[in-house]
């Protein structure tokens, strides 16, 4: 026996149920379960990363029971359920890939003679999303809705801070807000570390904002965002591919010293890194073979 989607809503209402349902289950709101999802999310990008793909079926698994969980509370509240997520999905994907479904209907299908380029399918995609955010504008009741509308809307303030100063700048790149080329990226660059090092030496001299300083690094963080952007290059990545760098250089360390007899909280800090530039000067050594 298999077990369907349909198998799977009717569990989740089985939790939900106040009186024999999971106490865990039932006292949860859609705030309290927010920093499951994004940890379940998070475990699909790494299973994906480590390539385990066994693995990965149960954290999409685990991810899906989040939508669920969210569909099922949206079904107690009278604000929607989860056929209704569905469709809403697919009539806006539908929408979104008129080289695809070229009537707007899932049964159309558009002639393989006559497709449309990149370049037309990449504008017809940013201008229908535009078209959205004018509709979900109009469409908002309450305070969000007295704010001026803007190009930026639609960058959810949730997320991780590089992820959002990323879709932030391209946007505003789109409507022309953008350096032409990336020699004065790197001029601002060494000018928000000049900036940097006077708001720090200020407040280290008893005589500026503390929050000056992080407000400095933020824009530095900011302006190398857009360096990468300009070297089309995913900073996420490579920030997490440093991680791990770091990460396995810190462990060889480790393993080093251990084989040694050395104990790593009592070696002097020049010492330690003789002992790191050792495990770079295997690194290359093994990247040349």
């Amino acid at each position: 026996m298999s077990y369907s989607i349909d198998d799977l809503k009717v569990l989740m209402a089985r939790l939900r149920e106040p009186e024999t349902g999971c106490p865990w289950d039932t006292k949860q709101t859609y705030a309290t379960i927010v920093p499951h999802t994004i940890e379940e999310a998070y475990e699909v990008a790494d299973a994906i990363d480590r390539e385990d793909y066994p693995h990965l079926k149960d954290e999409l698994g685990d991810l899906l029971f989040q939508v669920i969980f969210y569909a099922q509370m949206g079904r107690e509240d009278g604000h929607f359920d989860f056929d209704g997520v569905v469709d809403h999905l697919v009539r806006k994907l539908i929408r979104r890939h008129p080289h695809v479904f070229p009537e707007g209907t899932l049964d159309s299908r558009i002639d393989p003679d006559n497709r449309p380029d990149e370049a037309w399918i990449k504008e017809s995609w940013e201008r229908i999303k535009a078209e959205e955010r004018a509709e979900k504008e109009q469409g908002d009741s309450g305070p969000r809705s007295e704010m001026p509308a803007s190009r930026l809307d639609g960058i959810a303030r949730t997320l991780p801070a590089m992820a959002r100063a990323e879709k932030l700048q391209r946007r505003a790149a789109r409507h022309g807000f953008d350096w032409p080329e990336i020699a004065p990226v790197f001029d601002k660059l060494h000018e928000e570390i000049d900036e940097l090092k006077e708001a720090w030496q200020a407040a280290q001299a008893g005589h500026g904002d503390p929050d000056d300083v992080e407000d400095e690094l933020g824009d530095l963080l900011f302006v190398c965002v857009n360096l990468a952007r300009f070297m089309k290059v995913n900073p996420e990545q490579a920030l997490k591919r440093t991680n791990h760098k770091f990460d396995a250089r810190f462990r060889a360390i480790e393993s080093v010293l251990a084989q040694e007899g050395r104990n790593m909280d009592e070696e002097p800090l020049d010492a330690l890194d003789a002992v790191w530039q050792a495990v770079k000067g295997v690194e290359k050594t093994s990247r040349k073979k």
